[in-house]
């Protein structure tokens, strides 16, 4: 026993190792589009006029890609296992980055992008599904954090490379990246837990699960929307910091990669906080609120910024994103809130559900632009979805230190609690 434990630890080490790495690699090739977005439209001939929304249609391909993609890798892994899904979401991915440095149209740009966005549905989810079942519940929260802290310095990564390289080579590193990461990959085991409920013969993978049982699809819901605001911060805010910072009369024109740069030091810095604040409070509930409530605080003195400089700037970047370091917290309360059977399919789905939530999100934040502006319209959008995440969190169960090795019971019959479908 006691000579096996050491080669056991090594081994779970080295899982949560590749799947950090797994995730630094999802979120370079992530968060590229936004960090060379104006030098590759100016190349490929996209009028100065049109790049806000033709940022906005590429985004939102990419973001479609996450939402089909989170549902496809998530039934993938309850199904099949979630180290299949870790190949072959990377290897899709990967393909897709390398064609990117090659589109020369703002329409195959946008079809690309769909096709990565496919394939980066399915690092997160089955890493972390993977990584909270196979280490105790005890420790699963510093693993998810490890995961989390390591995977975001690939933003930091991203804007450096578009800093010394041409548009096109900060894709096709992204793509060798991933090829690389394959070669760690062959190392990795499969989920103890998984093994056990593909022994019982029980429906795994059910997406439907999700939708025919009143409870269970609230509970779902209010996962997802636990982790809006975030993401209208990275895809709105920071974004288009070119045209907000115009709006607030900056000094001068602010990088939208300067910002993601920033945004990912300050989210890695607060995913590590947060992490911790949760293992010391042993609740992710209090951690979530404390830190949208300092979200909202910091998109405000972000907002009301007027002749902000480009040093300023850097300073709230990394404010709005320390206090959106809630990401590894948000999706370990997703892994926690189900059972093995459908685990994987939830902690993919959900994570690329609230990315996808950029679509609608954009949608009505430019419906408010023609009528408010783009400050007042920011305002108001940040206001409304930490409102909602905020009783997401309260309608949630405390998930700290739960067992995950249980299964979901089959969609209900229930008149009382099932939906008609």
């Amino acid at each position: 026993m006691t000579a096996t434990a050491p080669a056991k630890n090594r081994n779970i080490l080295f899982l949560v190792i590749v799947a950090a790495l797994g995730y630094f690699v999802d979120i370079y090739d992530l968060v590229i589009f936004s960090i060379v977005r104006l030098q590759s439209f100016k190349d490929i001939g996209v009028k100065p006029e049109n790049m806000r929304t033709d940022g906005e249609f590429v985004l939102n391909m990419q973001m479609g890609g996450l939402l089909l993609g989170g549902i496809l890798w998530g039934i993938i892994g309850d199904k099949l296992g979630r180290i299949k899904v870790l190949f072959g979401s990377i290897l899709l991915y990967s393909i897709a980055n390398f064609l990117n440095g090659l589109v020369h149209s703002i329409e195959m740009y946008g079809i690309v992008r769909f096709a990565a966005g496919i394939g980066l549905a399915g690092e997160l989810g089955a890493g972390i599904t993977l990584v909270s079942e196979t280490l105790s519940k005890k420790n699963r929260g510093y693993g998810t954090m490890m995961v989390a802290v390591v995977g975001l310095m690939g933003a930091a990564v991203a804007a450096k490379v578009a800093v010394y390289f041409s548009w096109q080579t900060a894709y096709f590193v992204g793509g060798g990246l991933g090829f690389l990461l394959l070669l760690l990959r062959a190392g990795t085991f499969e989920s103890g837990m998984f093994k056990e409920a593909e022994q019982t013969g029980v429906s795994r993978g059910n997406f439907l699960m999700l939708f025919t049982d009143r409870k269970r699809f609230f509970k779902y819901l209010y996962c997802i929307l636990i982790g809006a605001p975030l993401w209208f911060v990275v895809g709105i805010l920071v974004t288009q910091a070119p045209e907000i910072g115009k709006a607030l009369q900056a000094t001068t024109v602010l990088s939208a990669g300067t910002g993601i740069l920033y945004t990912y030091f300050g989210i890695s810095a607060g995913d590590l906080v947060a992490g911790l604040m949760a293992q010391a409070t042993r609740s992710r509930k209090i951690t979530m609120m404390l830190f949208h409530i300092l979200s909202l605080v910091s998109a405000f003195v972000y907002l009301n910024s007027v002749h902000v400089t480009p040093q300023q700037f850097t300073w709230l970047c990394l404010f709005m994103g320390f206090s959106c370091g809630y990401w590894a917290t948000f999706v370990t309360i997703a892994s926690e809130q189900f059972g093995t059977n459908i685990r994987a399919t939830v902690t993919t789905t959900v994570p690329n559900f609230v990315r996808g939530s950029l679509i609608p999100i954009t949608y009505l934040f430019e419906k408010l632009v023609v009528k408010y502006g783009i400050i007042s319209s920011a305002r108001i959008m940040m206001a409304v979805l930490v409102a909602i995440a905020f009783f997401s969190i309260n309608q949630l169960k405390e998930s700290f230190g739960k067992d995950l090795d249980y299964l979901e019971e089959p969609p209900a019959t229930n008149p009382n609690t099932a939906f008609t479908v």
